[in-house]
């Protein structure tokens, strides 16, 4: 396990010091607006899960916490669903080094209730009590910044209000809380649910996560009926999630794991992402690269509207940075999912390659080490992206746009409405496996290092 971090060049200048507080407070009753201090990048840690990798325990957790803590990320997404997830998680942020160099109040935790397996959840009050208890044991935290119902399609709105009333009452009453939210896939549940509780008790959600609805193939979130209806709702921030499409957007196609060919898409839309995927290969670069630069340069500006000022963490060394550095405007929150420190550290590469493009980034790249015509590259790459993107929309034709249904048909939740205090942390969680080692094309130029980026 990594004690010490392990940075980019631009990043070793200094010697880490004791990081700041994000400037969090309540004042009779009011906070601080989430979106003025979550990060507009999260770490997601579904990979710490045995979806993902065959032995979550076997991995460096410690050090992919800890070099992202280092390279300025300052938000970790989990949930007890992801099955030892969030114990891993809290046991990297539990070592000396990281309590010393970033007190919890430096960075923010994001988890989740209700979802306890595939087929299985419990929106009870009794259960989301249970469960934060639980996560703050996992986490080794006194308190949670964002909690998501998990998965909110796949129970009655009854239910998800229920959930979402208690979790305040535990945000008001027990301070354990501060932010709350919601997540799932189907847009028009999302919007509904958000609407429902904003009529049924006055107050808004802080959040509302979507995965999968703004990338390569699927775009609807940025649209009237994601966040314009959301923003509507008076939802504060739209996190994006699983960019890959749960895997969909690989040269490789979907991943199959231990539990098969579990993924919902059709075989006409994989057909149409092979093709897709040709595409990309004939101008010498994959179509998983297209899509995460893609989806995180384009949700910085479609995801704006309910987006966030907090640290970009665009690469100044312990510096804790403002996103007025980088024009000053919010910018879309996405959320990516690592395995291995090489993939993070290309993760932060195209990152800030994508943050030198913005307004006040040329002057930051600067200041990180980064090559002073950093700013010019970067729009020059966004133009030839966004080129590929369109032939990509072009070769899906009528599959642009395309959701699967969630829950499927035929689903039944096999939880007992009485409640049972079980520890369902063996649960599996349904997610991809890691994409592969990239095998570099023949006769293909290596254009940029963005090339062996396995998200989901």
């Amino acid at each position: 396990m990594a004690t010490t971090p392990t940075e980019l060049p631009s990043t070793t200048s200094t010697f880490p010091s004791r990081q700041k507080p994000i400037p969090y407070s309540v004042a009779d009753g009011r906070r601080t607006q989430l979106s003025s201090i979550l990060p507009p990048l999260v770490f997601g840690t579904a990979t710490f899960n045995i979806q993902y990798n065959d032995d979550p325990y076997s991995m460096d957790t410690t050090g992919l916490v800890t070099i992202a803590l280092t390279h300025g990320i300052r938000a970790f997404d989990t949930s007890p669903y992801y099955g030892p997830s969030e114990q891993l998680l809290g046991d990297a942020l539990a070592t000396p080094f990281v309590r010393e160099t970033f007190p919890r109040n430096s960075y923010m935790i994001l988890t989740k209730v209700g979802r306890i397996a595939s087929e299985e959840f419990d929106y009870s009050k009794e259960w989301v009590r249970q469960s934060i208890r639980r996560s703050l044991e996992r986490l080794q935290s006194e308190y949670l910044d964002l909690v998501y119902c998990h998965d909110v399609e796949f129970v009655s709105p009854a239910e998800v209000l229920e959930a979402v009333k208690e979790l305040r009452r535990i945000r008001d009453e027990e301070g354990t809380v501060r932010y709350i939210g919601i997540s799932g896939y189907p847009i028009d549940t999302l919007g509904d649910m958000a609407e429902m509780i904003l009529r049924e008790t006055g107050e808004p959600l802080d959040a509302v996560q979507s995965y999968a609805n703004f990338t390569l193939e699927n775009q609807t979130l940025a649209g009237a009926r994601g966040i314009q209806r959301l923003r509507n709702a008076g939802v504060d921030v739209v996190p994006n999630a699983s960019i890959l499409g749960m895997g969909l957007l690989r040269r490789e196609g979907v991943p199959v794991g231990a539990l098969g060919d579990w993924h919902p898409a059709p075989s006409d839309l994989r057909a149409a992402i092979r093709r897709a995927s040709d595409f990309c290969d004939g101008y010498g670069e994959r179509i998983e690269v297209i899509a995460i630069r893609f989806a995180l340069e384009s949700w910085i500006s479609a995801g704006s509207m309910c987006g966030s000022h907090g640290d970009p963490a665009s690469g100044v060394p312990w510096k804790h940075e403002s996103n007025r550095d980088v024009g000053g405007s919010k910018l879309g929150v996405s959320v990516i999912g690592v395995s291995k420190v090489s993939e993070l550290e290309k993760t932060m590469l195209v990152w800030r390659s994508i943050l030198d493009g913005l307004e006040g980034g040329e002057e930051t790249a600067v200041q990180a080490g980064r090559w002073y015509r950093a700013w010019e590259w970067s729009r020059n790459r966004r133009k030839a992206v966004q080129i590929l993107a369109d032939g990509v929309r072009e070769e899906l034709g009528v599959w642009f746009g395309f959701a699967w249904a969630s829950p499927g048909e035929g689903y039944v939740n096999q939880r007992k409405k009485a409640v049972k205090m079980i520890d369902d942390s063996d649960a599996a969680w349904l997610t991809p496996a890691a994409s592969p080692a990239v095998v570099p094309m023949k006769g293909a130029a290596d254009l940029t290092e963005e090339k062996i980026l396995p998200l989901r």
